[in-house]
């Protein structure tokens, strides 16, 4: 088996190397020392480096102005944007728009995703529900709206005369909502279907409460009151929101892999000057022993994240639907990039909790992204459901 990425991945990660390489991860407060969020916007400079490198589209088609490239090409690049921290909804703007060109309104495509490349429209996802732990579709409710009779039609699973839908429902833990345009949401019909709906944030009956993440971070409680979509905004190809939802969800261990990388480069930085009894400690047993374990669980991670990658990439069969590779791999990224930051932090001693030290940003971020799109327990259950309906042999 060849595991070499090509040469178009290769240039897309070159490239964010050098977007990330001027972006310090103190260049926001730190999370411990701020009440609250640690800022009001992403980072706009970043953000506008991204889209004037061409890497926002890395993902789209020729046809609006992207390079065409697939999913492992962005979990590239996000392995690279987690090595600095970097404050951009890179994972939800191309995951969305991914999800409107593969499946979305072809005029609603032309409108939104040429804009998206260019950074001049932000995306982003309510993709934790309401609290976290029930399936997010669950959260909202769409019911079609008839033009003709000017009523909600809840009898019917589909808009009557193309009119459109009408949302209702609350998204917890929404990130980047205030920065932007638009946001996709998923939700459920009558008939149970899950539909995915792309609200512009200001649309009347759209409300944004603010909430805080872990690693200080801006979030928002969105709530939907009666919200009018048209029918090209909503989404509802077979299919969609589990594909857009296993993308999130490898782009976010994508981000763990990264996130543990520069952790582990830190800490073996960190051992390989620091001097006790006249030796660096990383020459103890001790030290060496639980960085390599920790080395082993970042090249776990790895191997399952592409796994998982090739599979959304390619459609790829196989024993099992490729939401179990996912599963596997968000398993080994929370699990792993937990451990990664908790040996980090005592190999690094009290050094460790310096605040002008960035050890404690990271682990701020590595518990927000072992918890997102739900914890390890919660992927080995969906893995047990995956087994059980799919025995194996």
């Amino acid at each position: 088996m060849d595991f070499t990425f090509t040469e178009e991945q290769q240039a897309a990660v070159e490239a964010a190397r050098a977007v990330f390489s001027d972006v310090a991860p103190d260049r926001a407060p730190s999370p411990a020392l701020t009440p609250g969020a640690v800022a009001e916007d992403i980072d706009r400079q970043l953000w506008h480096e991204l889209a004037r490198t061409d890497l926002l589209g890395l993902t789209l088609s020729p046809d609006h102005g992207g390079a065409g490239l697939d999913p492992i090409a962005l979990c590239l690049v996000l392995r690279e944007s987690a090595k600095v921290l970097a404050r951009v909804p890179l994972l939800e703007s191309c995951a969305v728009a991914m999800a409107i060109e593969r499946y979305g309104d072809r005029t609603l495509a032309a409108e939104l995703l040429p804009r998206a490349g260019r950074g001049e429209l932000i995306l982003t996802v309510g993709a934790n529900g309401r609290s976290g732990h029930d399936p997010a579709e669950l959260a909202v409710s769409a019911r079609p709206y008839g033009a003709v009779t000017g009523v909600g039609d809840g009898e019917t699973d589909g808009p009557a005369g193309g009119s459109g839908w009408v949302l209702d429902g609350v998204q917890s833990a929404v990130p980047w909502a205030q920065a932007a345009d638009r946001i996709g949401f998923p939700a459920h019909t009558a008939g149970g279907r899950p539909v995915l709906a792309l609200v512009p944030r200001t649309r009347d009956g759209v409300t944004l409460a603010d909430q805080v993440s872990t690693n200080g971070e801006r979030l928002a409680e969105v709530r939907l009151e009666a919200v009018r979509v048209e029918a090209r905004e909503l989404i509802d190809a077979a299919g969609c929101w589990d594909w857009l939802r296993s993308l999130l969800t490898t782009g976010t261990c994508a981000l763990a892999l990264g996130l543990g990388e520069r952790v582990l480069a830190m800490t073996a930085e960190y051992t390989g000057k620091r001097e006790q009894f006249g030796f660096p400690v990383a020459t103890f047993q001790a030290v060496a022993v639980q960085a390599a374990d920790r080395y082993i669980d970042l090249r776990a991670m790895e191997a399952t994240l592409w796994q998982a990658a090739w599979r959304i990439s390619t459609d790829t069969g196989g024993p099992l639907p490729a939401a179990g590779d996912v599963a596997v791999a968000k398993i080994w990224a929370s699990d792993g990039v937990r451990r990664v930051v908790q040996t980090a932090q005592h190999l690094h001693g009290g050094f460790g909790a310096d605040t002008d030290y960035p050890l404690h940003r990271y682990h701020a971020w590595a518990k927000q992204i072992e918890l997102s799109l739900g914890p390890a327990a919660a992927h080995e259950e969906a893995l047990g459901d995956l087994l059980a309906a799919h025995p194996l042999g």
